[in-house]
């Protein structure tokens, strides 16, 4: 019963903290970048004509430079993408998820360094840093 109790107190505590995060500045301007972009009917253009490049980008890479337009395909692709990251909206919106992904990082971190810091902890959203690079095999020279 204990044990439950405890992990039933850590679900409230998670849920807490979730509702920080959602209520938080950075959350704020990122909801707000958000339908800034949403709202914006050049960038929404830009985003459906890279949606439809990279459906053909897919279809091409099927076949590799066997591809009848693969040399066609691939250069549309880099310049819709390149003119579509130009986009002023499109730029602030990635800016806001970036400081949203940094926050997220931060607190996983904190909660991982508070139980140990040998813990791996994710840095931008998907790669596993812990701290000196070390590998579960040892060896590697990290001061302990």
């Amino acid at each position: 019963m204990l044990a439950t109790m405890e992990i039933v107190e850590l679900l409230d505590q998670s849920e807490s903290v979730g509702r920080m995060i959602m209520d938080s500045d950075v959350m704020e301007h990122y909801r707000n970048m958000k339908n800034e972009l949403e709202s914006d009917e050049d960038a929404q253009a830009l985003i459906r004509n890279f949606k439809n490049i990279k459906d053909q980008y897919e279809d091409v890479q099927r076949f590799g430079r066997y591809h009848p337009d693969y040399n066609h395909i691939m250069k549309e692709v880099r310049s819709v993408k390149r003119e579509m990251d130009m986009h002023e909206k499109v730029v602030q919106f990635k800016k806001a998820e970036r400081e949203v992904q940094r926050l997220l990082d931060e607190i996983s971190q904190s909660v991982a360094f508070s139980v140990s810091e040998q813990i791996k902890v994710p840095r931008n959203g998907m790669v596993f840093d812990s701290g000196c690079g070390c590998g579960s095999g040892g060896g590697c020279g990290c001061a302990s």
